[in-house]
């Protein structure tokens, strides 16, 4: 057991002996390797390092090569610039040397010109004072043959060259008025014939009054009221007055304002037609009359818009439009004249050549140009300014703007669409039927056309004839001669024109007789 044992340990000892001299010899045999390894790289690094030197030698031999090549190059560049820039400037130099000397005689030209012209110049003076001296003589002269002195001679032929231009002007006047009338008349004929004939209208004058019809005389106490309660809840909730008189089986409403008129009128037949009539029912009903009719005006102001090809106005200015239906002028209808403008000037317009924005101007213009009625009841100022204010603040054209501002003559037109307007406002105006006008208007504005003419000088008598529409002036032809005829008859038709407001036109005739009276004894 102890043998046994004993080789156990034996072995085991040699095991471990050889493990550890394995082991020894392992190291070794790994450092004998590792040293060869080191010493074949430290050969192979030297060898690069060889290489690299040689290569950097070659590389540096190149570089310089290179280097010498380029500053060759540049120094021989540059040599060459700078011969090619002495010769540029030896160039300029002779240049300049044969400025210098084209200067200098030159220099010696003028001096010799300006002595030149300084012995003419002085002897234009000694000319001159010989001139004048000369001429005070035959001043003197002639002072002394006419008897006249040089002011009074000037004075003298200023008087008669006047009274000869004067004259020849007048006659040129008469003329050239005389030719242009001529042509332009027929020209005119024809464009506003064919106008007029195009645009056909079906509107006489209208009554300024409501009236509302009652299905018996019994209703007028049923309107009244008990104490008059009704007819004054009617009256303060419209603004209307109610006349009720004697006219069988009718009421008659008066007020300023023709859509509060309509609105009453409206109200009163639903009253009536309904029966029962009441203050809190006449409230009621006034309300709705008053919502119909602003629908109403928003419907007629869109309509005209429609019937006169007039697009992309503003909805305000389409409601004011409408306004226009219950507005009248001299008993026209206000809405249907500015639809019947509209319609002339757009015709007027195509005659005349104008392209189709033009025509568009002339027909928005038309319909436009009154707008400032619609306002006039509820402020303070004259239809074409309230009128051009609207439009400036919806931004309307320059051209719109002086068309409405100029179709009274308050300005002068600066385009041909407000002349355009000016023509069919005048031709819708006057023609037969449009407008009414009161005795008492017709007989003043009568006086005051013979008025303005009885004021000129040469005037004997005036007489205002064809229904206004003409004045012929009797002239004295001891004071007025035939060619200052025709500037008085222009002086007397400005006058007019400045002081006076009347539809259409007013033709001025001024007649000189001159009478050669002699006796047989």
């Amino acid at each position: 057991m102890f043998v046994l044992e004993f080789w156990y340990v034996s072995l085991a000892v040699g095991l471990a002996i050889g493990i550890i001299v394995g082991c020894i010899i392992g190291v070794f045999y790994r450092k004998r390797v590792a040293e060869k390894a080191i010493g074949s790289a430290e050969a192979k690094a030297a060898q690069i390092m060889d290489e690299a030197a040689r290569e950097a030698a070659a590389k540096k031999k190149e570089i310089l090569l290179e280097a010498k090549e380029e500053s060759i190059r540049t120094k021989n560049e540059a040599e060459k610039e700078a011969k090619e820039r002495r010769v540029e400037v030896t160039r300029l130099e002779r240049r300049i040397l044969q400025k210098e000397e084209a200067l200098d005689r030159k220099s010696d030209s003028y001096e010799k010109k300006e002595e030149t012209l300084q012995r003419k110049i002085e002897a234009l003076d000694a000319q001159r004072d010989a001139v004048a001296k000369t001429q005070a003589k035959q001043t003197e002269e002639l002072e002394r043959i006419s008897g006249f002195t040089t002011d009074e001679a000037r004075q003298y032929l200023l008087s008669t060259i006047q009274d000869e231009v004067k004259l020849e002007s007048a006659m040129m006047i008469r003329d050239i008025e005389q030719k242009a009338k001529q042509e332009a008349d027929k020209k005119a004929r024809d464009i506003l014939a064919t106008a007029i004939s195009r645009c056909a209208v079906d509107h006489v004058a209208e009554t300024t009054v409501s009236v509302v019809n009652l299905p018996n005389d019994e209703m007028k106490g049923r309107i009244i009221g008990r104490e008059g309660r009704n007819i004054r809840a009617i009256e303060a909730a419209t603004g209307i007055d109610l006349i009720i008189d004697d006219t069988p089986e009718a009421v008659i409403l008066s007020g300023f304002d023709p859509v509060r008129r309509e609105v009453a009128r409206i109200a009163l037949e639903r009253l009536i037609i309904d029966g029962r009539i009441h203050p809190a029912r006449i409230e009621e009903l006034v309300e709705k009359a008053r919502k119909e009719v602003e629908t109403l005006i928003r419907e007629e102001g869109e309509t005209a818009c429609y019937e006169t090809g007039v697009h992309r106005i503003h909805m305000e200015l389409i409601k004011h439009l409408g306004k226009l239906k219950y507005r009248t002028s001299y008993g026209q209808n206000v809405l249907k004249h500015s639809v019947e403008v509209a319609h002339l000037a757009g015709l007027i317009a195509g005659e005349l050549g104008l392209d189709t924005q033009g025509i568009n101007l002339a027909k928005r213009a038309g319909l436009l140009h009154d707008i400032g009625k619609a306002l006039d009841h509820e402020q303070e100022g004259s239809h074409v300014e309230l009128g051009v204010t609207l439009l400036k603040k919806y931004n309307e054209s320059h051209v719109i703007l002086n068309a409405v501002e100029a179709h009274h003559g308050d300005v002068e037109p600066n385009n041909i669409v407000a002349v355009i307007v000016q023509t069919a406002d005048a031709i819708s105006a006057s023609r037969p039927g449009a407008r009414r006008e009161t005795l008492e208007t017709y007989i003043k504005r009568l006086h005051e056309l013979e008025k303005i003419a009885d004021g000129f000088k040469g005037v004997e008598k005036s007489f205002a004839i064809q229904a206004g529409r003409e004045l012929r002036l009797a002239i004295i032809p001891e004071v007025v001669d035939d060619a200052s005829v025709v500037l008085l008859a222009r002086d007397v038709a400005k006058k007019i024109e400045s002081e006076l407001e009347y539809p259409g036109q007013i033709k001025v005739i001024a007649i000189r007789e001159t009478r050669a009276i002699e006796y047989a004894k």
